[in-house]
């Protein structure tokens, strides 16, 4: 028995003000009282191929959009800063998915940097997310934390990581380093060979004997074939690009800049939604360490480590859905 329904999913697209486009899909019940939003991390997009067993039995309706500047979502305006431009895009999503909100609980997730997205939608001003006051909780896997506030976050920090997010992507000017990182990048998955090569070389070498063998079970949990998961995040990578370098190019600025709101200062009606900070030890990307910060800060963030590296939260999900929803 799977622990996960595969259900084709097709791309959509939704028509913005201004001419934009926001992409996403989705899976489920289209008319459940519960919704989920879940943002992709970096070189991703929105994808919603498989419904893990508890949220089937949850009969709720999953939605991944696909954020502005990525795939075949338009950029965000320039005037516009990232966390009201994000806002706005997902207001205008649950407005044309839900007009009528009666009875409606959201819950906002997100992977890697799609754990800035998430946590920006969480700490939101109902002001400039009106539909936050639905919000029943979060669940950032492998989370960010914001570098504005946290002060320590260099500390546990990679090379590369420091170099393409940190300090570095700031002070350079004109975004010549997010530029150059672009060109290399591009260099490296201009074909699907290239693609699935460096999706293996920066997640699945990596993983130690144990991780192989959850993601071993994993696979065989969901159905997919040795080779199948590295070949559709290199597809995806490559339709992360296809439109647009955007998305990437500001992607340490958003890291780095206002968030929109402090975690330590939220109000007890954003305080009463659970937050779940699902963090790996051995994850170099996004460390243990700034998921560890979130908890500390967040009055109602409950942190959980499991084994392995970046991308062992997802091993997990089926679990953690209901540990989310528990809360």
């Amino acid at each position: 028995m799977t622990t996960d329904t595969p259900i084709a999913s097709e791309e959509k697209y939704l028509d913005l003000p201004g001419g934009r486009r926001l992409a996403y899909a989705e899976i489920g019940n289209p008319s459940s009282s519960t919704l989920i939003i879940f943002f992709h991390g970096a070189f991703g997009i929105g994808t919603a191929d498989t419904l893990q067993k508890y949220l089937v039995e949850k009969d709720v309706h999953f939605v991944a959009p696909t954020l502005a500047g990525w795939g075949k979502s338009s950029p965000r305006s320039k005037d516009i800063s990232f966390h009201v431009a994000l806002a706005s895009d997902t207001t205008a999503l649950i407005d044309h998915l839900r007009p009528v909100k009666e009875g409606l609980k959201i819950y906002i997730a997100g992977v890697s940097f799609g754990t800035v997205p998430a946590q920006m939608l969480y700490g939101a001003s109902f002001d400039v997310f009106p539909s936050g006051r639905y919000v029943a909780g979060c669940m950032v896997l492998a989370p960010f934390s914001p570098f504005k506030l946290h002060k320590g976050y260099i500390k546990s920090m990679t090379i590369s990581s420091y170099i393409w997010v940190g300090p570095p992507s700031q002070f350079i000017p004109f975004k010549l380093l997010q530029r150059l990182g672009s060109v290399v990048f591009k260099n490296k998955m201009n074909t699907p060979e290239k693609a699935v090569a460096l999706v293996r070389q920066t997640l699945f070498d990596k993983m130690g004997e144990e991780e192989k063998a959850e993601f071993a079970k994993w696979r065989e949990e969901t159905g997919k074939v040795e080779g199948q998961v590295e070949k559709e995040f290199g597809q995806n990578m490559m339709r992360s690009v296809q439109e647009s370098w955007q998305g990437f190019i500001e992607m340490a600025d958003a890291i780095n800049g206002d968030w929109g709101f402090a975690p330590n200062t939220l109000d007890e009606e954003h305080n009463a939604r659970p937050i779940l900070l699902v963090t790996s030890e051995g994850d170099t990307l996004t460390p243990d360490a700034m998921g560890k910060w979130l908890a500390e800060n967040y009055k109602n963030g409950h942190h959980k480590s499991v084994n392995g590296g970046h991308f062992a939260p997802i091993f997990h999900l089926n679990e953690l859905w209901q540990e989310l929803f528990e809360l």
